[in-house]
């Protein structure tokens, strides 16, 4: 029997910004390597980028686009799925996912590591939002300080 590979997603913003990017690129490069399926939201920055790096390596990319046009999705996505939800397909894209990556991002980011938070998926943090509440830090994302440190915590809180 053929172990699973794990699925993980990478969040982040859709427009480009060069050191978010670089780093995407090369967490997507160390998943494909790993032997991990690259989840994402199947447009810009970010999500590009991931799929760049993972597509470098022969890794597998899946985007899950907000609108309902498959080619709406960026040049590096292997398997292009329109959910016509607009920024409701956040929630599938972590509901399929066994770890969160979140690289640098906005809200929109911020709302894919709060259902990935709500849900149970472990999220991994680059250069991303740290959370408090009541004005005490929450320990809820695991914080990395590389593109590898954040590929071995994510396969690891995926049990790979």
């Amino acid at each position: 029997m053929t172990e699973r590979p794990a699925y993980i997603a990478v969040c982040g913003g859709g427009a480009f910004e060069e050191k978010a990017s670089e780093a995407a690129r090369e967490v997507g490069k160390g998943l494909a390597l790993q032997g991990a399926v690259v989840l994402c939201g199947g447009l810009g920055g970010v999500m590009e980028a991931v799929c760049e790096g993972a597509r470098s390596e022969g890794g597998l990319t899946i985007g899950f686009l907000p609108g309902n046009e498959r080619a709406a999705a960026n040049e590096f996505v292997d398997i292009a799925l329109p959910t016509g939800l607009g920024e409701m397909r956040n929630m599938l894209l972590v509901r399929a996912s066994d770890a969160v990556v979140a690289v640098s991002g906005e809200f929109g980011t911020l709302s894919e590591i709060a259902y990935a938070l709500r849900i149970g998926v472990p999220v991994i943090g680059l250069n991303t939002w740290s959370l408090s509440k009541d004005g005490e830090p929450r320990e809820a994302i695991v914080a990395a300080s590389s593109p590898e440190e954040a590929v071995r915590l994510a396969l690891d809180a995926a049990g790979s």
